[in-house]
């Protein structure tokens, strides 16, 4: 699959900047969970939209070009995200559309139970679930993470739902400890207990590197960051149910009662997100054949953990003569180091070493990595093993081995 070097190849030139830096020059990017690297045809479509003054809904050929080009974005994202119901909208990030889909969630159910995530989410639905809770008079109940493992479970959430559940969060995989959770095993822990419970997925870190299959998930809501798929900054994607985009929300008087964009959207947003699709379309294709798209993305998204999976092994058990990071001494692998849910990210930390002080060891070596330190983004994750920070090592298929074994040099000095 992705081993093929012609192939690698081909998908390395799809992205910009992929082993040079716009400031700093040559360098490996092994920060892909702070943002991945876009696609070019993404570059180009952004450029383009960005200088065209006319808005959709109008009666001219531009303005039908672009409802066009919104109403093409929002069927791939669909495509995509495999939703045959529902409705996709955007907004300003994948943040603040979990914000407010947890928001409205609670605000549909005033006084009348709990809602239940767990600790290994990150701040963008936990802040949201406790904020949101408190206004409305829900009962926050934070379901613990196993430590050891980097995950959650259907059994751990299980053990905190009820009948009075009516918000659930989960995230789909974390961007600290890299490991993914089952969604539908949890979502069915919860509908079996509480089957009216609004189900919502923060799927940020998830979207690059794996499948996603909302047909099979029975949950409400699920929010992505195109900066981490492929895309670029300034929205974010959401999916929510049917039965969610009826509850009273945010909307103008007299809009459509499913209405969720506040205001105009930018026409090159959808356009990018459907460079996105087509990508991971080509891809598939470039692997398995000419089948139907969503058989092209199954293909692609296979191809990709696939990739991951071997740049992870790699890095934690080496490449080459270059041992592994398991077998450098005092390092520690949280999440473990043969966890078979990790999605292409590894983070760590050595005792007797600063993480920080690792990060600029690699920077000098042009390895691009990331200090993960015990504040609001990562505390949930730190706090409970007693560390104050971690290095973390975040890859995307379009990495190599070959950068894997430039990072495995560079660390073997540290450890000398």
């Amino acid at each position: 699959m992705l081993d093929d070097p012609e192939l690698i190849k081909k998908v390395r030139n799809k992205f910009a900047n992929i082993d040079t830096c716009p400031v700093y020059g040559e360098r490996v990017f092994f920060e892909n969970a702070g943002g991945a690297l876009t696609l070019k045809s993404v570059v180009e479509t952004s450029t383009k939209y960005s200088g065209v003054p006319d808005n959709q809904g109008r009666d001219n050929p531009a303005s039908k070009e672009l409802d066009l080009v919104v109403s093409k974005g929002r069927k791939d994202a669909a495509l995509f995200l495999n939703a045959s119901s529902g409705q996709i909208f955007i907004g300003e990030s994948g943040t603040e559309l979990l914000f407010r889909m947890i928001s409205e969630a609670c605000l549909n159910s005033v006084n009348s139970g709990r809602i239940v995530g767990s600790s290994l989410e990150h701040p963008a639905s936990r802040s949201a679930a406790k904020r949101w809770a408190q206004i409305s008079g829900l009962e926050y109940v934070e379901v613990p993470h196993n430590n050891i493992t980097g995950t959650v479970t259907a059994i751990d959430y299980a053990a905190h739902i009820d009948a009075q559940t009516v918000v659930a969060t989960i995230i789909h995989t974390s961007p600290i400890t890299g490991i993914s959770v089952d969604i539908t095993a949890i979502s069915r822990a919860i509908r079996e207990k509480a089957p009216d419970c609004f189900i919502i997925v923060d799927g940020i870190q998830h979207a690059a590197h794996g499948n996603i299959d909302i047909d099979l998930y029975d949950i409400d809501g699920y929010a992505i960051s195109p900066y981490k798929v492929f895309s670029r900054h300034g929205f974010g994607i959401a999916w929510i149910s049917d039965r969610f985009s009826t509850i009273p929300h945010n909307r103008l008087q007299g809009s459509p009662e499913n209405n969720w964009e506040l205001g105009t959207r930018d026409p090159g947003s959808f356009a990018s997100i459907s460079n996105v699709v087509d990508y991971f379309e080509w891809l598939g294709e470039e692997i398995g054949g000419d089948h139907d798209r969503r058989t092209k993305i199954l293909t692609a998204a296979g191809a990709i953990h696939e990739q991951e999976k071997n740049l992870t092994q790699a890095l934690l058990h080496g490449a080459g003569n270059l041992k592994g990071l398991t077998e450098l001494p005092n390092i520690h692998i949280i999440g473990g180091q043969n966890n078979p849910d990790r999605e292409g990210l590894v983070s760590f930390y050595i005792e007797g070493l600063s993480s920080v002080d690792i990060v600029k060891h690699l920077e000098k070596q042009k390895i691009r990595v990331h200090t993960r330190k015990d504040d609001h983004y990562s505390g949930n994750i730190l706090k409970p093993l007693k560390r104050t920070d971690c290095v973390r090592i975040s890859m995307c298929h379009y990495n190599t081995v070959q950068e894997v074994a430039k990072c495995l040099a560079a660390m073997a000095e540290i450890s000398l």
